[in-house]
């Protein structure tokens, strides 16, 4: 099968992904099902992996390896054991894609925190490719009114999204602020409007300003490198958040996004980073999230139908993996991209 084989961690100027014909994944034990895939989404976490930046924390930790891991596709063999799906029908995969089962993680419903739990995308069972093997347990139905392309980004962004919004403690009227407005923030916007929320969206670009207010924003900031005119320009504005979730990979848009908030307030960090400035007397919480269970996963496909959510992406063929992260790294994509095998 065609696949974007990572071998070695360059600048993604450099083209790193190399298009390979690799062995097809078959089905390797009872439970598994195998997918033909018909849409990955595109993360910047990727493209962190592939240039090397998080090396320091085992990301990639094997090479060569197949990046993507937010796949949708139809199921075209199941294993002996299979119980809960057949052939024909559409599933999706989120970065998890094995647990133990049955550690202390696992048996409380928070699998994805597994110590010896194994992600899509870091082996060579990823999603820039055709096939891909996986336990009915750890696959999600898709219904079959939603596209490929619309459903592969609910696969990480979505759940993401979701998880991030329920650890700010959503309620109605409450204050959010999303920093980040990409493939996971437009998302986190219309899970905080679900709830009630109102919601204020913050980024570098006017373009995907523009994107939040389509999707709901009461309110929009662009973000600074000045973090007290940025600062002085919401509480002028608008005044203090009651809490704030972090998409943007920067330590300097997390600690003015724990600077923004108001005295007892609540910050997710829902990316890689440091908190370069803590202040314990203001009672804040600030708080980490990572993806979610396959209950979660259930619920994202349950809301985002049910709301109507938009999911904006822009497909590309599978050959063009290189540019398409180019792309994501100029922040030309307006919030996500997604590939076609």
């Amino acid at each position: 099968m065609r696949a974007m084989v990572l071998s070695e961690c360059k600048k993604i100027e450099e083209k790193p992904l190399q298009l390979t014909n690799i062995e097809r994944h078959s089905i390797s034990n009872s439970d598994e099902v195998l997918i033909k895939i018909e849409a990955c989404g595109v993360c910047h976490s990727q493209l962190h992996g592939i240039e090397g930046d998080w090396q320091e924390i085992g990301i990639p930790p094997t090479l060569p390896t197949v990046p993507g891991h937010e796949v949708v596709g139809k199921i075209v063999e199941v294993g002996d054991d299979v119980t809960k799906f057949k052939v024909g029908d559409r599933v999706g995969i989120t970065p998890l894609l094995k647990s133990c089962m049955d550690c202390t993680y696992c048996n409380d419903g928070k699998e994805y925190l597994c110590e010896t739990n194994e992600i899509t995308g870091e082996t060579l069972r990823g999603g820039y490719t055709e096939y891909i093997n996986a336990s009915e347990n750890f696959i999600t139905r898709v219904p079959d009114s939603m596209s490929a392309e619309y459903a592969a980004p609910l696969f990480c962004p979505g759940i993401t999204a979701y998880k991030a919004v329920k650890a700010a403690e959503p309620q109605k009227n409450k204050k959010i602020a999303i920093f980040g407005i990409g493939g996971v923030g437009h998302m986190a916007i219309q899970f905080a409007k679900v709830e009630g929320c109102e919601v204020t969206g913050v980024s570098r670009k006017k373009k995907h300003l523009d994107v939040a207010e389509k999707l709901g924003a009461q309110k929009v900031f662009q973000f600074t490198e000045s973090q007290d005119e940025f600062l002085n320009n919401v509480k002028n504005e608008y005044g203090m958040f009651d809490a704030a979730i972090v998409f943007a990979p920067s330590d300097l848009v997390t600690d003015t996004a724990i600077k923004s908030v108001k005295k007892g307030g609540t910050i997710v960090i829902a990316t890689v980073g440091k908190i370069p400035n803590f202040l314990a007397f203001e009672e804040k919480t600030v708080r980490g999230t990572l993806i979610g269970s396959m209950k979660d996963m259930e619920k994202v496909i349950e809301i985002a139908q049910k709301n109507d959510f938009s999911v904006v992406t822009e497909t590309f063929p599978l050959e063009e993996a290189n540019e398409v992260l180019e792309k994501l790294k100029n922040s030309d994509i307006e919030a996500r991209a997604v590939l076609i095998p």
